[in-house]
């Protein structure tokens, strides 16, 4: 279980930092990668792309859609220390798919591993990003974390590649609703019925509907997986189906995806915040096809019905009550733009836009 900074050593305090630091340094990459470079990507085919729906990012929404292999879809696993020997039965990083030169080769359409050096997988190295960019194109998921065979300590390292998660849902639900005290010894002893609700309940808990797969699937599994890690860990998930990059850490539950604004929808933003207009467009927009484009954070919390009851009692399954809610929206900065604060700006519950 992971520890609030306040309750952390002086050295406890410092890993935090420089796993915040990394974190917010590869976050930043990842949204370009998975959002910007996807949608230049449909353009640079001819391909239309399809922008997220309002209806989309509320909850318990379910909306199927064709994946297209234009969009850039992986799963990053960031922990704040070593994940632990025993989530290996549910978690798959061994010595076969640590990141090494040998290992490397097997991949046959990467090419990079002819030069690979150790230090391309620490990331206190300025080619580390460039070296895990390339990797996702061609891998499954990807595991970040300190690396526990180096002396130099709070060295963040991608440890290992093909990253499998195999903890049956079942399991990740039971773990959950026991914590929420939904129920007391395992996930049927109040029926089927309650056991299916309770699962599904699982994916909302996590901004998906019960009927995702694949990363998605994964992705919210291994969140709920590493809760039982010491220190905290995040997942980011990016959905070719969704068009979507999910963060799932601490903070809880977040979606970022791509709006379309028009000139006419500028002028109030930038009124708003107090700047100019040009100021926006260079700090915040990129062009788009109609108009300009922006990454949109959309933040939720946990409602009362998703968090542990404060008289720890067992209490009833109510299917209708939300387990996720909205909590805030966010057009954040361009990678060039360091300086540039987040916006806030409500879109999912517009009207008008």
């Amino acid at each position: 279980m992971w520890k609030f900074r306040e309750q952390l050593s002086y050295s406890g305090k410092l890993r935090r930092s420089i796993y915040e630091n990394l974190r917010d340094d590869m976050e930043r990459r990842l949204l370009k990668m998975a959002l910007i470079d996807s949608y230049n990507r449909f353009r640079g085919n001819d391909v239309e792309y399809r922008f997220v729906e309002k209806s989309e990012l509320k909850p318990k929404s379910k909306k199927m859609e064709k994946e297209s292999k234009l969009f850039k879809t992986f799963l990053v696993i960031i922990c704040e220390n070593v994940v632990k020997d025993e989530l290996k039965n549910y978690i798959r990083f061994y010595q076969e798919n640590s990141v090494t030169k040998k290992n490397l080769e097997y991949f046959a359409d990467f090419t990079l591993y002819n030069k690979f050096h150790k230090n391309l997988k620490y990331f206190d190295s300025p080619k580390s990003v460039d070296f895990l960019e390339k990797l996702l194109d061609i891998d499954y998921a990807l595991l970040i974390q300190q690396d526990p065979t180096v002396r130099k300590k709070n060295r963040y390292s991608l440890t290992h590649f093909h990253v499998k998660i195999d903890w049956p849902i079942a399991d990740a639900a039971e773990t959950l609703a026991k914590g929420l005290r939904y129920i007391q010894n395992n996930l049927y002893e109040k029926g089927d019925k309650a056991a299916r609700v309770l699962q599904n309940k699982l994916f909302e808990y996590y901004g998906c509907h019960h009927s995702v797969g694949g990363r998605r699937t994964a992705g919210l599994i291994a969140a709920q997986l590493l809760k039982h890690s010491d220190g905290i860990c995040t997942v980011y998930v990016s959905s070719s189906e969704s068009r979507i990059l999910y963060r799932y850490s601490e903070r809880g539950v977040s979606k970022f995806f791509l709006v379309q604004l028009t000139e006419e929808q500028l002028v109030p933003i930038s009124e708003t915040q107090g700047f100019h207009v040009d100021f926006l467009k260079r700090h915040y927009l990129y062009p788009g096809k109609k108009g300009y484009l922006a990454i949109l954070e959309a933040a939720y919390n946990h409602t009362v019905h998703s968090r542990p009851p404060k008289d720890g009692k067992l209490r009833k399954i109510r299917p209708a009550y939300n387990w996720l809610g909205l909590k805030e929206e966010f057009l954040h900065a361009k990678m060039t733009s360091p300086h540039a604060t987040p916006i806030p700006y409500s879109w999912v519950y517009a009207t008008d836009r």
